[in-house]
C-alpha cells in the first residue's frame, strides 16, 4: 500500500509514517519542510500543483496549540482539511481529529461518537470540531478522535506535565480520581493504518484499553521521570477555571500567551473516557493499556 501523510514532522505524524514503512508500506510525507525526504505542502496555503497517487491519505497536520490567532487555527486547520478533502476527492481519507470535539462543559463517561460541540473554549477547540466535519463531508472518510496522546515523541503531554512541578510539587486540577482514558502513541497508529484500508466512515474514538485515575498516572510519571519524592497538588476545578479565565483576561490584555486556560482545565479536571467499540469491532484494533515505563527516556530523548 503506498499512503500520504500530512505533518509528518510532527509528533503523530513521524509516528504515523514510520508505522507505516515498518509495514513495508510506501510512504509520502508532506510537511511544511522543503528538506530531501519530504514533499512541501503548507497548509495554510493552496495545495501542491501536482499530487502524487496513493491508496490512502492520514491527515495528521494541524495547528496546535491552547491559545493563539483564531484566523491561523482556522486557516489551517478547516481550510487546508478542506483543501487536503477536495484535492484527493477519490482516495480514502483518514483524519486525525480530537477528543475536543466533545462537549467541554460536561463529563465524558464511556462517550460513543456522538456529532461535534458547537460551543468551545478556544480557537483550537472549534477548528478541530470544523474541521472534523469538513473531513467527513470527503465520501471515503474516517476521522479519529483521540484523547491525551502520548509516548515516545511526545513534545506537549509529558512535557508540559513535568514543567509544572514547583517548589517540589507538581500542579494539576481537579482531583486524583478523575478517570482519564489516554491514547498511546501506538494505539493511534495502530488505529490510522487499519483505517487505511478499511471501509468504515464517521468517526472512531481512540484510546488506551481502560481508563486510569488522574492520581495514579501522575505519581507514575513523576517517579519514572525521577521525582518521586515530588508531592502532587491538586486545585479545585471551579477555583482552576476561575483562574484560568483571569489568565486568559490578562494574555489579551499584554499579547504573552496564559500560563493556564479554561480548555486546558475542562481537559484535565473532567472525567475523559470513551466507547471504544468502533475501534474494536469496526477497525478489529484492541488497544494497548496505558503505560509509562519508558517515560524517562521519551523525554531525555525526545523524537
Amino acid at each position: 500500500m503506498k499512503i500520504a501523510v500530512t505533518g509528518a514532522t510532527g509528533f503523530v505524524g513521524r509516528a504515523i509514517a514510520r508505522a507505516a514503512e515498518d509495514k513495508g508500506w510506501d510512504v509520502v510525507r508532506f510537511a511544511r519542510r522543503r528538506d530531501p525526504g519530504y514533499a512541501y505542502w503548507d497548509l495554510a496555503d493552496r495545495p501542491p500543483a501536482r499530487l502524487p497517487e496513493v491508496d490512502a491519505v492520514v491527515h495528521a497536520g494541524a495547528h496546535v496549540a491552547d491559545w493563539g490567532d483564531p484566523r491561523i487555527f482556522h486557516r489551517v486547520n478547516v481550510l487546508g482539511t478542506r483543501a487536503l478533502s477536495e484535492a484527493y476527492a477519490r482516495t480514502r481519507l483518514v483524519h486525525i481529529s480530537s477528543s475536543s470535539v466533545y462537549p467541554w462543559w460536561e463529563s465524558c463517561v464511556n462517550r460513543v461518537e456522538e456529532e461535534v460541540a458547537s460551543k468551545h473554549l478556544n480557537a483550537y477547540g472549534r477548528s478541530k470540531a470544523l474541521a472534523d466535519i469538513e473531513a467527513r463531508k470527503h465520501g471515503n472518510a474516517l476521522s479519529l478522535r483521540p484523547h491525551g496522546v502520548y509516548g515516545q515523541g511526545d513534545r506537549t503531554l509529558l512535557p508540559r506535565l513535568i514543567g509544572n512541578i514547583r517548589r517540589g510539587r507538581l500542579l494539576s486540577v481537579g482531583g486524583p480520581t478523575v478517570r482519564h482514558q489516554l491514547t498511546h502513541i501506538d494505539n493511534l497508529t495502530t488505529a490510522a493504518l487499519a483505517a487505511c484500508g478499511s471501509e468504515l466512515r464517521g468517526a472512531v474514538n481512540v484510546a488506551d484499553a481502560e481508563p486510569v485515575e488522574l492520581g495514579s498516572i501522575l505519581r507514575e510519571v513523576l517517579d519514572v521521570t525521577g521525582h518521586p519524592h515530588t508531592g502532587i497538588r491538586y486545585i479545585p476545578g471551579a477555583v482552576a477555571m476561575a483562574v484560568a479565565g483571569f489568565s486568559e483576561a490578562a494574555a489579551m490584555a499584554t499579547g504573552t500567551p496564559p500560563r493556564l486556560t479554561r480548555y486546558a482545565v475542562s481537559q484535565l479536571g473532567r472525567e475523559r473516557t470513551y466507547c471504544l467499540d468502533r475501534l474494536r469491532e469496526g477497525l478489529g484494533v484492541e488497544p494497548i493499556s496505558t503505560t509509562l515505563s519508558d517515560a524517562r527516556k521519551w523525554l531525555e530523548h525526545g523524537a
